[in-house]
């Protein structure tokens, strides 16, 4: 450990410059780096600190529910938000700016930024999320007796290829961790495979799963057929959407489509390309129904999440383009299946558990969407099956955000 520290310093001391000007010829900017070298000014957060850090965005986004959580159950403790990468400091800063007493970037591994990183921070707990292991960050909360945790925690099945080879190495790093909290019986295995102590690392399940259902009462007319959700569709996906939908409704005479744009600003060309189907469409805003529309936009804000309970099963956007998907669990926590598109890494933990079942679907082109909705329409004892999968997954995965909260009532 003592020699990590002096070739990380020296490394990092030689490239930082010259990283520095291969980040300026492409125009791009480093980032946090006053944050990330410990060089911002002291918030005076005082002596009660709970700090959360995602690295990036899914990690962020799945800490949304505990960090809401946590503001209720500790109202005397200051909560600090870091976050490695500018997309996710981004999202902490949209989602948590009126939650979160602090928002900053985590500091480099290096000894002179840790120090001055928890000189200001000065945190009472530490809980990093799915697998962020820091040799010299950890070193110094365990000389100051802050507690460290690695919750919701996960390593791929490519991580743990490398991590086992260095089992030596993190065998050291986790003597400084208090707890591993892991999502699954096969992280747990995989953590102490690379040197975690057994007796330290715990199933605490997923935090992503704890996803509230919305139930409210809806009127739009959806007793008059199967209905098919597109959730948060991005550009180029409505014309996916929409030619999959056009193909099936000859087969399918009693399938219904709500689309629902990510972004309401792309409304007019959504609607051109509606016309185009030649179909009865209509808009959510206009209170149009499904009685004598086989297709309505949903152009209202806010009501997404709610309209999953009206659906047979759902499409989630985001997936066809690059952006990452959304989140899923909004459509199967009401057990309604989920398929999305091939671009799912900000939900690939998710997709990886709901893929063990017929509860959540990936496919990689258009005429695989196509196959996959025909089979879930057709085949009755399939649809049913999936959707009791929903369930089970669920069931199996939910109370982890307690347990979190249990933990830190147990030190604080």
């Amino acid at each position: 450990m003592y020699l990590y520290k002096i070739l990380s310093t020296v490394l990092f001391l030689c490239a930082l410059p010259f990283y520095a000007i291969f980040r300026a010829f492409e125009g791009k900017y480093i980032y946090g780096w006053k944050e990330k070298l410990g060089k911002f000014e002291d918030p005076n957060l005082g002596e009660r600190v709970i700090m959360y850090h995602g690295v990036s965005v899914g990690e962020v986004i799945a800490l949304e529910n505990l960090i809401k959580k946590t503001r209720e159950t500790f109202p005397d403790y200051k909560i600090v938000v870091t976050t490695g990468t500018k997309t996710g400091q981004e999202i902490a800063q949209k989602k948590y700016s009126e939650i979160a007493d602090y928002i900053s970037y985590f500091p480099f591994d290096i000894t002179i930024c840790v120090k001055s990183f928890l000189d200001k921070i000065n945190p009472s707990v530490v809980l990093i999320a799915e697998t962020e292991l820091w040799p010299t960050f950890s070193e110094y909360c365990k000389k100051r007796n802050i507690p460290l945790f690695v919750i919701n925690g996960r390593i791929s099945d490519a991580t743990f290829k490398t991590y086992k080879y260095l089992k030596f190495f993190f065998k050291q790093i986790f003597k400084n961790y208090t707890e591993v909290l892991t999502q699954s019986n096969e992280d747990k295995e995989k953590f102490v495979a690379i040197g975690s102590p057994i007796e330290r690392t715990i199933v605490m399940k997923n935090l992503k799963f704890d996803v509230k259902k919305v139930d409210s009462d809806i009127q739009i007319g959806q007793d008059c057929g199967r209905i098919i959700i597109a959730g948060s569709t991005h550009k180029g996906e409505d014309e996916i959407i929409l030619d999959v939908f056009s193909q099936l409704k000859k087969e399918f005479s009693d399938i219904k489509l709500l689309l629902a744009p990510r972004h309401l600003t792309r409304l007019d060309s959504v609607k051109e390309l509606v016309r185009k189907t030649g179909i009865a469409f209509g808009q959510r805003s206009l209170n149009d129904m499904f009685y004598d529309k086989d297709i309505i936009i949903l152009d209202t804000m806010g009501e997404l999440s709610k309209m999953y309970q009206i659906c047979d099963f759902a499409f989630i956007g985001g997936s066809f383009s690059k952006t990452g998907g959304h989140n899923p669990l909004e459509a199967v926590v009401y057990n309604k299946p989920a398929i999305s598109g091939p671009s799912i890494h900000n939900f690939r933990d998710i997709y990886w558990i709901l893929g063990r079942s017929n509860a959540g679907k990936v496919v990689k082109t258009k005429e695989e969407l196509k196959e996959y909705m025909h089979k879930l329409l057709s085949d009755y004892d399939f649809y049913a099956q999936a959707c009791n999968d929903c369930k089970s997954v669920f069931e199996d995965q939910q109370g982890a955000l307690d347990f979190v909260i249990n933990k830190l009532k147990e030190i604080l």
